[in-house]
């Protein structure tokens, strides 16, 4: 008669499992929740508006030919505080993304023990002489919730628009930046200006003021008429401080859109131009109304849209069970030496399902959760739209 080997099914049963759940994720697998579909939106056909035969260039604000307006948005891009904050925050996302994947895969670890333990004389089980036994262990454990529900596809959908998100938040400040620091330089060209003429009216106006009071003293001029002079001097007097503490402000402004160092926003020191004559710029010639869609603030306003969208699949997966295997596999031995010997091999598989039957709401209360914030980011994103094209008009 033949000895059967009581672990000989173990491996058999091992890729059994394995094959099962494979099989299951590869073939039945589903994905609960809505797709994600763009709103439909009522869009106008084009601008309304005569368009020009040359495209815009991609650094728009080259049109001025200005070096230091060019100096500096390239210092603005390369240094401004929150731009650099705008990408730090990509690879947070771009992070989270690669953390939320990996819960779609299998997990694993290596478990080292040694233990030595005395049991006791006095017990329950009563021994006749001092027992210590040693115990060493080393496996190689391992676990995986099989995502049979596409849970862990729906959280890594919502994380890939919230990296999407991301990086069109930081096209949207950078695009912010560069309107805001041209915006800033020319009117900061337009407080020299004003400057310089309400001080030459200044001077006009003192001068004025003497050969009044020269005609006052000598009966020519009446008392009103001086005094009038007078009140013209005092609002320019009044005036030219107001205009010198808007420029030191916009110099200010500048410099922290500069991401300067905060010694040097003290100091504000900012480069003039030479005065340039207005451009015309003409909107670009075949450019349909969609093409707005590709802003950076409506990229961003999708994205989350989408996100959200997707989240509605991560929390309807509650509702169903979860899928789970666990095991492990290596050696337990008294002796150190005999750890990676055959006898003391061991190994353990289990496979688990978990059906939630009763939570007092909760499941239902994140499906609720998730649809609400769903419609508000529809909401957003519908109204980003809107203000999109009324920039658009008011602009035009």
């Amino acid at each position: 008669m033949t000895e059967r080997n009581p672990s000989g099914g173990g491996p058999v049963l091992a890729f059994l499992i394995i094959a099962i759940a494979f099989a299951a994720m590869f073939l039945a697998g589903c994905t609960v929740g809505p797709g994600y579909a763009r709103p439909d939106l009522d869009l106008p056909k084009d601008y309304g508006a005569a368009q020009g035969s040359v495209p815009a260039p991609e650094r728009w604000w080259s049109v001025f030919n200005d070096p230091v307006l060019d100096r500096m948005v390239d210092e603005a891009l390369a240094a401004n505080r929150d731009l650099r904050a705008a990408a730090e925050r990509i690879d947070q996302s771009r992070a989270q993304l690669v953390a939320t994947r990996a819960d779609q895969r299998p997990s694993a670890g290596v478990e080292a023990t040694r233990s030595r333990t005395r049991a006791s004389s006095l017990g329950s089980v009563p021994l006749q002489r001092e027992a210590i036994t040693t115990d060493n262990r080393l496996v190689l454990r391992f676990s995986w919730e099989i995502d049979f529900w596409g849970k862990y596809r729906r959280a890594t959908e919502a994380a890939r628009a919230d990296l999407l998100a991301s990086e069109a938040g930081r096209d949207a400040v950078r695009a912010s930046l560069i309107a805001d620091v041209a915006r800033g330089y020319f009117a900061l060209q337009a407080l020299d200006r004003r400057t310089e003429v309400t001080e030459r009216t200044l001077l006009g106006r003192h001068k004025a003021l003497d050969l009044q009071k020269l005609r006052f003293d000598a009966g020519v001029a009446s008392e009103l008429e001086y005094r009038q002079v007078e009140a013209d001097l005092r609002v320019s007097e009044a005036l030219v401080p107001v205009l010198r503490l808007a420029r030191v402000r916009q110099e200010g402004a500048l410099a922290l859109l500069f991401g300067r160092t905060p010694r040097e926003v003290y100091e504000a020191r900012v480069d003039r131009g030479t005065p340039v004559t207005p451009t015309v710029v003409e909107i670009p010639a075949d450019v349909p109304s969609d093409l707005l869609l590709r802003r950076p603030d409506l990229r961003r306003a999708e994205a989350m849209l989408h996100a959200a969208n997707a989240r509605i699949g991560v929390a309807r997966a509650a509702y169903f069970p979860k899928i789970s295997l666990t095991g492990f596999y290596g050696g337990e031995s008294q002796s150190l030496g005999d750890l990676f010997s055959g006898p003391a091999r061991t190994w353990n598989i289990a496979g688990g399902l978990l059906q939630p039957l009763f939570a007092a709401g909760q499941i239902q209360g994140g499906v609720d959760l998730a649809d609400a914030r769903t419609r508000e980011a529809a909401e957003l994103y519908q109204k980003a739209v809107a203000n999109a094209f009324r920039e658009v008009r008011d602009a035009i």
